[in-house]
């Protein structure tokens, strides 16, 4: 089992969790991501690495609260322990000296992008940050963010935190400007990283995304969460997560995302108690 150290609601249904991972932490790179398990009942859960300590063991996890099991995730507390935990899964990002690059993340993506900007930073990249937000009290991370690049602009829909608007406005207001990227990298909501491949495509800028389907096991034998990608079909656990935005079937995506709406919606009306207890009985034979 593996222990929380730490947990805090870091913005509105959002949640950073600090989880005693040593195994996981050692092996990490940059674009990774984790698959965990709160209790025998909840369902198998990816989430991005925000940030990991070799020295302390620790992964550091950003959680949306949407569905049942991220539900349960939220009401742990520091000193309990998950149940399962696997990783570092997916392909990590190539990091190296790109030139200038830019960072676009809304949600949960703020977290996510935080180690893949320290290492481009540490790659003699320019990074600049564009994250996005509903509303001012919705941003989370300013200092994490703003010792990790060389500039960060915030953008909010109502307009009450710096320009108004999505991140991509803000990236279309610096295009204006003669100011462009070698790499734009974007994660968050499929909207958000849609709209910023189409901005991107404008000028061929190369972008990667984060695809986020509905994913299984993780490793690639499920095929749940298949993508298009151009005019092949990509595994996003053992391929991705991050594709060429430019190719990528966003429809497809976006129906594919949605087939369980509903049903996430209806399993927070019956979301239990977390069982904490450990399982004996793992150990002599497979409950899968």
């Amino acid at each position: 089992m593996f222990k929380i150290l730490s947990k805090r609601e870091i913005a509105p249904n959002t949640h950073e969790v600090v989880i005693d991972a040593p195994h996981v932490a050692r092996k990490v790179l940059p674009g990774q991501f984790v698959i965990l398990m709160v209790d025998e009942l909840s369902e198998r859960v990816p989430y991005t690495l925000s940030e990991w300590d070799p020295k302390q063991g620790t992964i550091t996890v950003v959680v949306l609260e949407v569905g049942q099991s991220s539900r349960k995730l939220a009401l742990c507390e520091a000193g309990n322990e998950i149940k399962h935990l696997v990783g570092p899964l997916g392909t990590p990002i190539e990091i190296k000296k790109y030139g200038s690059v830019a960072l676009a993340a809304g949600c949960y993506g703020i977290g996510a992008i935080v180690g893949i900007a320290r290492a481009l930073q540490e790659a003699d990249n320019r990074v600049t940050i564009l994250v996005e937000a509903r509303s001012h009290y919705m941003h989370y991370y300013q200092k994490e963010l703003s010792t990790v690049c060389d500039e960060l602009i915030q953008t909010t829909i109502d307009g009450s935190t710096g320009t108004q608007g999505h991140a991509v406005k803000a990236l279309r207001g610096l295009k204006e400007k003669d100011i462009g990227f070698d790499l734009v990298i974007a994660i968050g909501c499929p909207f958000m990283m849609m709209l910023t491949s189409r901005q991107t495509k404008l000028d061929d800028t190369a972008t990667l995304v984060a695809l986020n389907p509905i994913m299984l096991d993780g490793t690639g034998m499920c095929g749940a969460c298949r993508v298009s990608v151009g005019s092949e079909t990509k595994f996003a656990c053992v391929d991705g997560p991050f594709f060429d935005g430019h190719l990528v079937d966003w429809d497809e995506l976006w129906h594919r995302r949605a087939a369980y709406d509903q049903d996430e919606i209806v399993s927070l009306e019956r979301t239990d108690p977390v069982d904490h207890k450990p399982d004996a009985s793992r150990h002599h034979q497979c409950r899968c």
